[in-house]
């Protein structure tokens, strides 16, 4: 018989968004993610966070669990400032230093879901645990060539919220 323990994270949202990556990485590697999807998720997370912290009411919850073959992350901001509109009009402006955030999230995860609820805005993020071979979708390897130079170890180890320069 085999015993397969599933668990769920939850914490609450901090500036130690190291503490947040490394959560979200451990609970990502113990849900089967590769390593790829892993760091996609991971960078993600990081910048939902973020934007929690420098955009919203700088409180809100990151929970996270293993769901059919994908992991999904629930970013809560309290202050419920995330619209759908945000997520529509986010691009990429390579003459920008800043704005990215919104643009990562959704072009690392398979799906992101914005629900307003009771408690605020939930911004849901699912990452399947690979890719499929060939899958010609916006996630395909493509959309890494851009976002080289983007990687979770880019960030500061003041975790003071900006991409280290390149």
């Amino acid at each position: 018989m085999v015993m397969v323990f599933e668990f769920e994270l939850r914490c609450p949202i901090t500036a130690d968004l190291g503490l947040i990556r490394d959560l979200v990485r451990l609970h990502g590697r113990h849900s089967g993610l590769s390593e790829r999807r892993l760091e996609d998720l991971v960078l993600a997370v990081n910048e939902a966070v973020t934007n929690v912290l420098d955009h919203g009411g700088k409180a809100g919850v990151v929970t996270a669990r293993a769901e059919r073959g994908q992991v999904v992350v629930d970013i809560l901001d309290f202050a419920g400032l995330l619209t759908h509109d945000h997520l529509a009009s986010a691009g990429l402006d390579h003459t920008a230093s800043h704005g990215y955030g919104l643009w990562v999230i959704q072009n690392l995860c398979d799906e992101v879901v914005l629900e307003r609820t009771e408690h605020g805005s939930l911004l849901s993020l699912r990452v399947r645990e690979r890719h499929p071979a060939g899958s010609g979708d916006r996630h395909s390897a493509g959309n890494h060539d851009q976002l080289d130079g983007w990687h979770d170890d880019d960030w500061h180890d003041d975790d003071q919220r900006q991409p280290a320069s390149h």
